[in-house]
């Protein structure tokens, strides 16, 4: 044979091994084929340069009564398996960083199905599906000579306030920003310049007013210009600088498994699955969503048959809506909305912010059912122990109850506001509650059973420092007094969140401020009369807690606003921790942070945007990563973070892009089935859940994380 001819059946021979090293039934060829089952569906993804790893693979069906989305991340050799699927037809595609999303396939379980991965052709289509972070980080931050009063940004407002408003103590507080949705302006908002549109569309619906107060009154208006040019950048093709990385190590062991849940109009803030003190409670029974002030429908999901129901809470005929002052949403739009117009879409009265289940299958939420005035056992002139001391007039969220197994519901009229609920670890189950501003509000709920006196069964306390250090309590100065060396001092210094500490009987809290601070509080024999109180103000380069939890040796986690994961152990601080000295700075060393992953804005030094909501400690390794490991909401992360062994480990929502949640709940449904029986549960809390990928007609999300010991495992 001639060698031209051989050369030719050379490339011949080459075209056609390419071919069939592509060709989607092929590709198992290549790499060990994985054992499947009739409940899972597994094979190859391979793109150009060989086998993709750590790309994900999606499968979604609208066969079953909710959406159902199951995603799973390829090993080493691109192999993939998606497990224990529910009966239905789904459509399977894969989407990974660098790639555009494959073509989707229609498969059943008990299927091999390969898939073919073609890489972006330029940065531009990459970025579609980077995280929010990564565009948001575009944002450009005044320069330090823009401070200080030397602008138009008010001269009270540090770079870290500035910071801090930018991220979860304002814009990221409700919103993801930085998805498609927000780094583009809508038509109806196109008219002028990009600062313009800004101004109008924060003015939009009834977080309007909310959001105007922010921008244009606390900080001037100065920030529209600012996100008018990130806009206009990203509207003239301007793209990240930085790339995310592929999931690595455990993250290609997580298994993600979404449901829609709630109503393409109103959001979800939050869900409850079981007892934080004992995560067996509830064991494959429904979740049970919050969906604070957009309605008084309260979602349920059975995930095992998957199928969402609704519980209406009711409220007595004088019970206001929870919109309007006093609240962060306004009773109608502002401006009308580029999705929905002038239709009001949130209308609670029961407003049901957050939710905890109980030892005993109840549901206990921070909400409410009676108008706003007090009982008069509340206020001055009563005789209760904890009125005596601090008497309160009105409440505008209390706490109420379901009990699942009898259908009963029952409105409490607690004296203190509520905002977070938590059960302390003693003997009377006693219910903390943040919320309550000048107080900490509690119910013995022991006592509130046997005998059904809510106003015996509860109590709150002022927040009294030990300034004159001699161990107990005494009278005090109020806030705004100097210190008197004969007194304590009462501060001010509400509880976000609440967080009872197993180590010592000790209740804690986030106080949500700038630079902001942790509270500690022991309750004492009788808490109106002896708790004594404890700040620890957060040092530089920290600054702004929200959401907060504590492990087992009573180390307080906290999601930052300057882009950490801050902790803080009492253990370390080597001064006095009472007295004169102990008012808020007498700490640092108590301190550390852990940056955030993601890019940074740029020109302010290394940092994260991350702007985390809030921070949850898995006390009982119902997730698989081993006890007492922190984990956040990665808000701009598309996921949940967790932080291992000096190591953030991301837990990323790949679809639909904007995952957002606002906290976190785990539940172990069999402690004897491995990595099937443990898992987190928690939802898609953005207030706009139509700015997600999908856009108007999205539905809020649950979501289930679990940790296979291998991508491939079933």
């Amino acid at each position: 044979m001639r060698h031209s001819a051989v050369a030719r059946l050379a490339r011949g021979l080459l075209v056609a091994a390419s071919m069939i090293a592509t060709a989607p039934g092929a590709l198992a060829q290549t790499a060990s084929a994985v054992p499947i089952d009739d409940a899972s569906i597994s094979g190859v993804v391979r793109g150009a340069g060989g086998p993709e790893a750590g790309v994900w693979v999606i499968a979604e069906t609208r066969d079953l009564p909710v959406r159902f989305i199951r995603i799973v991340v390829t090993d080493d050799e691109g192999r993939y398996l998606l497990p224990d699927l529910p009966k239905a037809a789904y459509d399977v595609w894969v989407r990974g960083y660098g790639l555009i999303d494959s073509a989707r396939q229609r498969a059943t379980p008990g299927t091999r199905l390969d898939h073919v991965a073609s890489p972006a052709p330029d940065a531009s289509t990459a970025a579609k599906v980077y995280p929010a972070i990564h565009w948001y980080s575009m944002l450009r931050i005044p320069a330090a000579d823009q401070f200080g009063g030397k602008s138009d940004i008010p001269a009270g407002i540090s770079r870290e306030r500035w910071l801090h408003q930018m991220k979860s103590a304002g814009c990221v507080g409700c919103h993801q920003l930085g998805q498609l949705s927000t780094r583009t302006i809508p038509p109806a908002f196109a008219e002028g310049s990009h600062a313009d549109a800004w101004m109008r569309r924060v003015q939009s619906g009834q977080a309007g007013e909310q959001m105007v107060n922010q921008l244009a009154g606390l900080l001037g208006g100065a920030p529209f210009a600012y996100f008018g040019e990130w806009t206009e950048r990203v509207a003239k093709g301007e793209t990240p600088s930085t790339a995310p990385r592929r999931p690595e190590g455990v993250e290609r062991n997580v298994v993600v498994t979404l449901r829609d849940w709630m109503n393409e109009k109103q959001y979800l803030h939050d869900l409850i699955a079981s007892d934080r003190r004992h995560p067996t409670v509830n064991a494959y029974g429904p979740l049970y969503g919050s969906p604070e002030y957009s309605s008084d429908d309260i979602p349920i999901l059975d995930p095992v048959r998957n199928v969402a129901t609704t519980f209406r809470l009711p409220v007595s005929p004088d019970t206001p809506e929870a919109l309007g002052p006093g609240h962060a949403a306004a009773a109608e739009p502002l401006q009308p909305s580029a999705y929905w117009g002038e239709e009001k879409l949130w209308n609670s009265r029961a407003n049901n912010h957050n939710s905890m289940f109980d030892r005993l299958g109840r549901v206990w939420m921070a909400a409410t059912g009676h108008r706003q005035e007090n009982p008069d056992f509340c206020r001055k002139g009563s005789d209760h122990p904890s009125a005596k001391h601090f008497p309160l007039e009105r409440t505008n969220r209390r706490v109420t109850m379901l009990d699942p197994k009898t259908g009963r519901y029952t409105a409490f009229q607690t004296c203190f506001q509520t905002h977070h609920l938590q059960f302390g670890y003693d003997a009377n189950d006693t219910l903390w509650t943040s919320g309550g501003g000048a107080v900490v509000g509690w119910i013995n709920t022991r006592l509130l059973d046997e005998t059904g006196d809510i106003a015996k069964a509860q109590g709150w306390t002022a927040m009294v420092l030990d300034t004159n250090g001699n161990g107990r309590r005494d009278d005090y100065v109020e806030p705004n007094q100097p210190l008197d060396p004969t007194k304590d001092k009462r501060i001010q210094a509400g509880f976000y969140a609440v967080m009872p500490s197993p180590a010592d009987g000790s209740i804690w809290g986030t106080n949500f401020s700038f630079p902001g601070a942790v509270v500690r509080i022991a309750p004492g024999s009788n808490p109106p009369e002896t708790a004594l109180a404890e700040i620890y103000n957060v040092p530089l380069p920290g600054f702004g807690p929200r959401g907060g939890d504590i492990d087992k040796q009573g180390v307080v986690w906290v999601s930052l606003s300057s882009g950490h994961l801050g902790s803080f152990d009492r253990r370390k601080c080597r001064g006095p921790l009472n007295g004169p000295r102990a008012t808020g700075d007498h700490c640092p060393e108590g301190w550390s942070f852990h940056q955030y992953p993601g890019p940074g804005f740029q020109g302010i030094g290394e940092n994260s945007a991350e702007s985390s909501y809030y921070t949850w400690v898995d006390q009982h390794n119902t997730f698989g990563l081993g006890e007492d490991v922190p984990m956040s909401t990665g808000n701009l992360n598309d996921g949940l973070i967790a932080f291992k062994d000096g190591r953030m480990v991301v837990l990323r929502v790949p679809y639909p892009l904007g995952f957002y949640a606002k906290g976190f709940d785990g539940r172990i449904d069999d402690p004897n089935a491995g990595w099937k029986g443990r898992g987190l549960w928690t939802t898609n809390g953005d207030r706009t859940p139509w700015l997600i990928e999908g856009g108007k007609g999205t539905r809020p999300l649950t979501a289930h994380f679990q940790l296979r010991p291998d991508p491939l495992a079933r």
